[in-house]
């Protein structure tokens, strides 16, 4: 009995010296608390990325599809979702289109519209602010993402670019003018009424910003990257200066008189057709018909202006942008993404001849070797978006206006360009209330 109860009190010490002695569960935790946690029952590990929709919709330019269908297959390979298009015609019916549909839930998820519309179209809220790397941005030229932002977000990215440049006659003027000064000197000698060194649409404000932006004028200060709708520029010294030079190419008949006013493009176009004008100011939509007018074409960037600057040319771009009402914002960036990117870019101008402003391409023989397209891809490096706030709409007429008056001679351009601004001031003041 005695031997039996030692052997049982040796035992209770036992144990209570090895439950002593025990590892503390929260003291010896592992260390590295990095460790990947368990896989779930299915073994599928957690990801940012959003469950993927069955289908997306994208709406296109009409005529354009061509360049889309390659680019929707490759997207469709590489992430296996199916993508449907439509082409929608003019841009204003895809933004009205927007408007009925979106809010039903039968809309695009990706829509394409002009820059200039992006101001529009956000205070509408038609589409939706996205998120891109770096690396991806600065894939284009700084001014085409510029044109994609509205008040400093970034609302789409650009998949064409479009900008006046300088159009000559290979029979009449050898090699392009290096100077707006040249220029004016070959006018001058070659002009005789009926045959013309030099034309543009200077009575245009969107041909015209070109001069006075080059000479210091602006339309809308930028201010913190979004434009102040206050600060016009259109009557400071530069933009003055800038319609005084405007002024002197009609003053001394260099200019004829039948191209100022709604006709001007017709007449111009006409007369560089039929083999009377040497060169012109003009876009790469004009490209075509002067080809088929059978005239052999030079295309350069602008001429310097006489103060040694650029010609700031307006610039438009085409844009890739999400619907504000789309419930797969990730996938349908992703996909604008896939849209723009440098091969796409590049299988887009082959098939549709849109210049895309993919730094890289300009390089690149395809459009290096396209002395038109080479011509606007250099001239957008010194051109500026068109102003994309709402405000805009109401520069044009005061702006066109004032041109008007001062290539007829009936107004100073000092005059003119300060009852432009006024005038400008108080369209934006009523009809545009903060």
């Amino acid at each position: 009995m005695k031997k039996s109860l030692t052997l049982l009190f040796m035992l209770i010490i036992t144990v209570v010296l090895l439950v002593a002695c025990g590892p503390d569960r929260e003291e010896t935790a592992p260390a590295n608390t990095d460790e990947k946690e368990p896989e779930t029952e299915t073994g599928a590990e957690t990801t940012d990325e959003p469950a993927k929709p069955e289908k997306l919709i994208v709406w296109e330019d009409t005529d354009k599809s061509i360049a889309l269908k390659p680019a929707i297959e490759s997207f469709e390979a590489e992430y296996g979702i199916k993508v449907e298009f439509k082409e929608l015609g003019m841009a204003d019916k895809m933004r009205e289109q927007l408007r009925l549909d979106g809010p039903s839930g039968t809309g695009a998820d990706v829509v394409t519209l002009p820059h200039d519309q992006i101001g529009q179209v956000v205070t509408e809220g038609l589409i939706q602010e996205i998120e891109v790397s770096d690396e991806i941005l600065s894939t284009f030229s700084e001014s085409a993402v510029t044109a994609q932002k509205y008040d400093g977000k970034l609302y789409g990215l650009p998949k064409a670019t479009e900008t006046p440049v300088f159009i000559y006659n290979k029979a009449l003027m050898t090699e392009a003018p290096e100077t707006m000064d040249d220029v004016y000197a070959f006018s001058k000698d070659f002009t005789d009424g009926k045959k013309f060194g030099f034309l543009a649409l200077w009575d245009n404000f969107y041909f015209a910003h070109g001069v006075i932006g080059g000479m210091g004028g602006y339309v809308f200060q930028e201010n913190d990257g979004a434009l102040d709708r206050d600060d016009i520029g259109l009557n400071n010294e530069g933009a003055i200066a800038g319609a005084e030079y405007i002024q002197k190419w009609y003053a001394e008949s260099l200019f004829p008189k039948g191209i100022i006013g709604e006709s001007g493009g017709s007449a111009k176009d006409g007369l560089f057709n039929e083999g009377k004008v040497a060169s012109v100011m003009d876009g790469p939509w004009a490209f075509q018909s002067m080809k088929d007018a059978g005239i052999d074409i030079g295309v350069t960037a602008m001429p310097t202006l006489p103060n040694g600057e650029q010609m700031k040319t307006f610039m438009g771009v085409k844009g890739w942008h999400v619907s504000a009402f789309t419930e797969h914002e990730y996938w349908s960036t992703k996909l604008v993404e896939w849209l723009t990117n440098e091969e796409n870019a590049k299988i887009r101008f082959e098939l549709t001849q849109e210049i895309p402003p993919v730094t890289t391409l300009i390089e690149d023989p395809i459009i290096a070797d396209n002395e038109g397209a080479k011509a606007v891809a250099l001239q957008s490096q010194y051109a500026v978006p068109m102003p994309n706030i709402p405000e805009m709409g109401e520069v044009w007429g005061p702006a066109a206006s004032a041109l008007q008056t001062i290539a007829t001679g009936k107004a100073e351009p000092k005059a003119a360009m300060d009852d432009a601004v006024k005038t400008i001031k108080t369209n934006i003041e009523t009809n545009h209330p903060n």
